[in-house]
């Protein structure tokens, strides 16, 4: 009946009755095996292919001698002698306990598979090598299989990616990956895909061809502890470094963020309406995102309230300013008063005091920058408002610190009233502000009093001869005078010279 049926029509009931077969005594071993509790295992599956191969043979009509038919059963099922030793020595000793890499059960099946393919060929070419009817069936076969192959590529596809991941194991179960803008969970790892499931409960199915095909950014390898960030923007008149601080103590005090390492804070661009920061801290488990995410923008919304540093709305404002705006009278209150108290200027009367003030400039520099640079030129004092600094002196080619300063202290004043390069390095330790009186404010107040300069070269001369440790040898208490005698008419020289009296 089938002889009479064009070819390509028994070709593909041929093929049909192949798979119908197989799967027909697959399901029937599976059902045995849920509800009978019957062991069923590779030899069962092989005998279901050897099954489906002669069913396939006998509904195309090829006819064989007896033997031919037991040797070719024989040969394929000795095909699960080959897979055991697979097992044992590829699978079990060289991966599993070798390289330590388990190799999932899928794997071997394939693998199994494989094997079984090449002998079923094997017994084809040299079993059936005569059968002239076989070439017409093998023809159709392989004109299905290639269709089926068309169909199922990214099935295979993603059972090849699977077979990669399980080997390179890239991530597992329970780790966090950035799969696009998104963060999710690996909740499964099978032979075809990869399930992962977002903060929101919402379920990913990405084949793993797919996976591999991309770069995979694992947030848990190798450890839990990795690191997040987040921007604030606050407004231009706050000083980076006080914002600094503020969104340090902030991030380090939220729920969920790592002790250590230690948070971080940058200031990473000069936007339109505001200065932007980054703050980087570090987490442990990644599925608590949301919450620790939460805890620091709520920490830093009331650190800088407390601060009085304002996050600015996205706005542009178009500021004219006419004027410099005046500084604040406090300050210059209490600039007046370090003055009063500096021994250079007791011959100063409080209105040229105030003169000095007025000229001066108020500056901040922000921690670690220099305030002076030893070996620079310069023409000014200054006098530290607020804030710490450290003096730093270079010898045999290192930095020496020498001494702090704190909220009070003068520093310069050599410059200012002689000309000569800075003898020391003055870099802030935190933020400091501080008061500049430059050489022409100081010029007009010493012409208005140039009686002013013989008190003030002596005093010059008696802090050099002090610097020197002079003064501490009292044998030589003339030698002494003299040389302060010399250094204050050196000092009275420089002074007029300088100031151009």
């Amino acid at each position: 009946m089938f002889n009479a049926l064009p070819e390509a029509e028994r070709d593909a009931i041929t093929v049909i009755a192949f798979i119908g077969t197989f799967f027909v005594a697959l399901g029937i071993g599976r059902f045995l095996k849920r509800r009978a509790g019957v062991r069923l295992g590779l030899l069962f599956r092989l005998f279901c292919l050897t099954l489906a191969f002669y069913a396939a043979l006998a509904v195309y009509g090829v006819h064989a001698p007896w033997r031919n038919h037991v040797g070719a059963a024989v040969i394929l099922l000795s095909t699960a002698f080959v897979v055991a030793l697979v097992n044992r020595y590829v699978w079990d000793f060289y991966f599993e306990k070798k390289r330590e890499t388990p190799i999932p059960h899928f794997l071997r099946e394939i693998v199994g598979g494989i094997i079984f393919l090449v002998v079923l060929l094997f017994v084809l070419s040299y079993g059936y090598h005569a059968q002239a009817q076989l070439n017409g069936l093998l023809a159709g076969s392989g004109v299905v299989a290639i269709i089926v192959g068309f169909a199922g590529q990214n099935l295979f596809a993603g059972v090849i990616g699977g077979i990669s991941i399980q080997i390179n194991r890239p991530y597992k179960v329970g780790d966090w990956l950035q799969v696009g803008e998104r963060f999710a969970e690996v909740m499964e790892i099978n032979w075809r895909s990869t399930r992962l499931r977002t903060n929101d409960g919402i379920y990913l199915d990405i084949p793993n061809n797919e996976m591999v095909g991309h770069a995979i950014v694992n947030l848990h390898y190798p450890t839990e502890v990795h690191a997040m960030r987040i921007r604030v923007g606050v407004e231009y008149k706050n000083r980076p470094n006080r914002v600094k601080d503020a969104l340090f103590r902030a991030a380090s005090s939220a729920d969920g963020v790592l002790a250590e390492p230690k948070v971080k804070v940058f200031l990473v661009d000069f936007a339109e309406f505001a200065v932007i920061y980054e703050i980087k801290f570090y987490m442990g488990n990644h599925s608590r995102i949301n919450e620790i995410n939460d805890a620091v923008r709520t920490n830093v919304w009331y650190e800088l309230k407390r601060q009085g540093i304002t996050i600015p709305f996205p706005i542009r404002t178009l500021h004219v300013e006419r004027r410099a705006a005046p500084a604040v009278y406090e300050d210059y209150d209490e600039a007046r008063a370090v003055l009063r108290e500096e021994p250079l200027f007791e011959c100063l009367s409080d209105a040229q005091i105030d003169s000095l003030v007025k000229e001066a400039h108020l500056n901040y520099f922000g921690r670690s920058e220099n305030v002076i640079k030893e070996g620079a030129e310069g023409d000014s004092m200054f006098v530290l408002l607020r804030g710490a600094a450290r003096v730093w002196v270079s010898k045999n080619g290192s930095s020496i610190p020498v001494a702090t300063l704190s909220a009070g202290d003068c520093f310069g004043e050599m410059s200012l009233l002689t000309g000569e390069s800075r003898t020391a390095t003055v870099q802030a330790e935190s933020d400091c502000y501080v008061l500049e009186i430059g050489k022409p404010a100081m010029a007009e107040v010493i012409r208005d009093s140039p009686d002013c300069l013989e008190r003030l070269s002596e005093l010059l001369a008696r802090r050099k001869l002090e610097n020197e440790g002079v003064l501490k040898e009292a044998a030589s208490q003339a030698q002494n005078q003299k040389k302060e005698r010399e250094y204050t008419a050196t000092f009275l020289h420089r002074l007029r010279t300088f100031f151009e009296l």
